[in-house]
Order: C-alpha cells, then sequence, then structure tokens
C-alpha cells in the first residue's frame, strides 16, 4: 500500500500516511505501552502487561482501524497492514531476540495473505533458518549456472493450431534434483537474485525463439521486484535487440498482485511496452483482488485463467459457470484469454464450447526443451 501511495501521490502524501497510521495506532494503546517507527512503513509496539490474548485483541484492533479510509490532502486513500506478535519472557528475554522473533511472526502473516497477525512459534525459527539454506543454495545456483528454461506449448483453443510457447524456469540442484519455482523464486525475490535471473530468462527466452518460425510467440513471466529497480525497460529491449526477435513474438506475463500493488510506475512501463507491440498478459488470473472496472484501466491484451478453476470442469457445478464468467469479462474489455491446466479431453471440449481463446496444460503438451520446441515448431502449421 505504501510504495503504492509514494508511486500515485507523491512521498509527501506517503509521509502523511505514515503519521496518520501512527496517530490512529496510538488510539489504541494503554498507559505505558509505546509505539516506535522502526523503518520504511513498519512500526513496533511494545505492549505492558497482558498475554497472547490481550496482544492478539490489539493487533486485531489495530488492523481494522488501519482499513478504514484515511483523507489526506483531499485525496481519500486505502491502507492495510499485518502484525507479528512475539511475548515475553517465553518466546524472549532480550529486546534483540523479542524484535526478532516478531519479525519471523510479520513474515508468516504477509506470506499467509492480507490484514493477518500472527503469533510467533518456534517452529519459524526453523522455517528461517531454511529460507537461509535455500537463499545460500540459491547463489551457488546462479554462480554455477544450474538454472535452465522449460518450453511448454500454447495452441489456439478452436482450431488447435500451434500458437507459442511459455518458458518455465527450472533449477537443477545437485542433491534435490528438478527444483519448481514455486520452491525458490519467493527466495530469489527476498534476497534481489530475481533481478539477474529474470534478465537471463529474458535474454536466453528471445534467443530461441527467435530461431522459430513467425508469427510464434515467447512468453515470459515477471517479477514485481523486477520492476522495482527501473531496469526491466532496459532488459526487455536489450533482449529483443541482441536476439533479433521482434516485439509483437514477445509477451510478457504479471500476476494480479503485480499489478495491483506496484501502482502507476508498472502501468507506465507496460504501456511502454505495449506501444512497441509486445504484448503483456496476467497470469493467474482470478486468485487476485481484480475488479472490472480496474482491468479496464491495465494496458493488457491477455488473461490466463488459473488452473484451479479448470480442474473440477465436467466433475462439480462451479467450474463452468467461473469459467463462462471469466472469458466474458475478457470479451468485454476486448482481451483475449489463455486457460491454464487442461488435462482432460473432456475439460478441452467444454472449453472450446465457451469459445476460449488459447489453452496450455499436460493434456497438450508437457514442457520440453529447446529442441523440444524447435521440433514442434517445424511441425506446425502456425
Amino acid at each position: 500500500y505504501f510504495k503504492s501511495v509514494n508511486d500515485t501521490l507523491g512521498h509527501a502524501i506517503g509521509d502523511d500516511l505514515l503519521c496518520a497510521v501512527a496517530r490512529r495506532m496510538e488510539d489504541y494503546l494503554g498507559p505505558g505501552d509505546m509505539l516506535a517507527r522502526i523503518g520504511g512503513d513498519e512500526f513496533g509496539i511494545l505492549q505492558r502487561g497482558g498475554g497472547a490474548v490481550d496482544a492478539r485483541a490489539l493487533a486485531e484492533q489495530i488492523i481494522s482501524a488501519i482499513r478504514e479510509p484515511f483523507t489526506l490532502n483531499h485525496h481519500r486513500v486505502i491502507a492495510g497492514g499485518s502484525i507479528g506478535i512475539a511475548l515475553a519472557p517465553q518466546d524472549a528475554r532480550l529486546g534483540v531476540e523479542l524484535l526478532k522473533n516478531a519479525d519471523l511472526a510479520l513474515y508468516r502473516a504477509k506470506n499467509d495473505g492480507r490484514g493477518l497477525c500472527r503469533l510467533f512459534e518456534r517452529q519459524m525459527e526453523h522455517a528461517a533458518v531454511a529460507r537461509r539454506t535455500l537463499q545460500l543454495d540459491l547463489d551457488e545456483a546462479w554462480r554455477e549456472q544450474q538454472f535452465f528454461l522449460c518450453y511448454q506449448p500454447i495452441f489456439a483453443c478452436q482450431s488447435g493450431a500451434l500458437a507459442g510457447f511459455e518458458a518455465l524456469l527450472r533449477w537443477r540442484h545437485p542433491s534435490r534434483g528438478i527444483v519448481a519455482p514455486a520452491t525458490f523464486i519467493p527466495a530469489a525475490e527476498d534476497t534481489g537474485l530475481i533481478v539477474p535471473i529474470g534478465a537471463w530468462v529474458l535474454e536466453q527466452a528471445c534467443l530461441v525463439a527467435a530461431t522459430w518460425p513467425a508469427p510464434l510467440t515467447v512468453s515470459v513471466n515477471l517479477s514485481p521486484i523486477q520492476f522495482r529497480t527501473g531496469e526491466v525497460e532496459a532488459q526487455v529491449n536489450g533482449a529483443l535487440r541482441r536476439s533479433g526477435l521482434a516485439p509483437r513474438r514477445l509477451e510478457l506475463e504479471l500476476t494480479e498482485t503485480t499489478l495491483l500493488q506496484e501502482g502507476a510506475t508498472v502501468r507506465e512501463i507496460l504501456q511502454n511496452f505495449r506501444s512497441r507491440g509486445i504484448r503483456v498478459a496476467i497470469d493467474d488470473f482470478g486468485t487476485g483482488y481484480s475488479s472490472l472496472g480496474y482491468l479496464r484501466t491495465l494496458p493488457i491484451d491477455r488473461i490466463k485463467i488459473d488452473r484451479t478453476f479448470v480442474n473440477g470442469l465436467g466433475h462439480d457445478t462451479h467450474s463452468l459457470p467461473i469459467i463462462r464468467a471469466m472469458q466474458g469479462l475478457a470479451d468485454a474489455i476486448s482481451v483475449s484469454t489463455i486457460v491454464e491446466g487442461v488435462e482432460r479431453a473432456e475439460q478441452l471440449e467444454i472449453l472450446r464450447a465457451e469459445r476460449c481463446t488459447y489453452v496450455q496444460g499436460y493434456f497438450l503438451g508437457h514442457p520440453g526443451t529447446p529442441e523440444d520446441a524447435m521440433r514442434m515448431a517445424k511441425e506446425a502449421k502456425v
């Protein structure tokens, strides 16, 4: 929230928001309680007396209070917060350890969703050690070139013609074997390593796609961290220039969360990309918080319907109406759809009946090597 306010309304309003949040939190503190700004948009509260029940009650009151809109210099501002709680003496006796454990609980709260509070648990320390080990392994993986790309085909839903491929990052760990992105991408984002990894993915995907016959496209996923560095435009433009790939054959995928949290900065960059002919897609559509009104303002060409809405097609009564509504929404804002996770012939037939645009999934094609993609590209009718 804070970064979005800074980006859209300016740092002065952002500073005013911090002050207003602090004043609102102070309203709920008791005698002897202390409030301090730790840094950035993080605050610390020292609550005297009481226990877990009192601490959770205070946290939930503060979270609820911060959700109420602020009016700052005639602007209506929406904010929110997450809270981690550590108790003395059971969780720690020293102040520095208490703060560290509260921070671990905050990490869990943020990871679990928005506007939540979590109490510290000992297993959080073990999870922190595991994250640190993973981060060290990632550093080594980057140095030792253990990452590689697979390419999963995307097909036109109605004709079955090959439309392109999605570039998927994989990690060949020396002892764990192939590690899926869901395991290591969050750690790479935490350390900032996702920035050089993301630039490498762009470069490799464009070089490989340039060898395919036109107009086959390649889709590349972008992390929100890549936008925060201010380098993503130069990385994309450089990858296109060095590979010789036509901009219209590159599609960039971002999650709903990225578009919502990163605000005006991302929208401006995406508009620049689209002005060059680069396509933009919202990945995992339906799992975030986008509204129809908000979607209409976004510079996008496609929405990718998440596999969670495809799994039940033909088996339950809920999936089809959801898919139908999403396709109708896409038609309403004049964008195409890509449906992920197609794993049965029955699902494909239903999606064709619903006039979905593109499909992707194991029933149609598994992720393969660059050589597999080239062979499929040569054999396909495009």
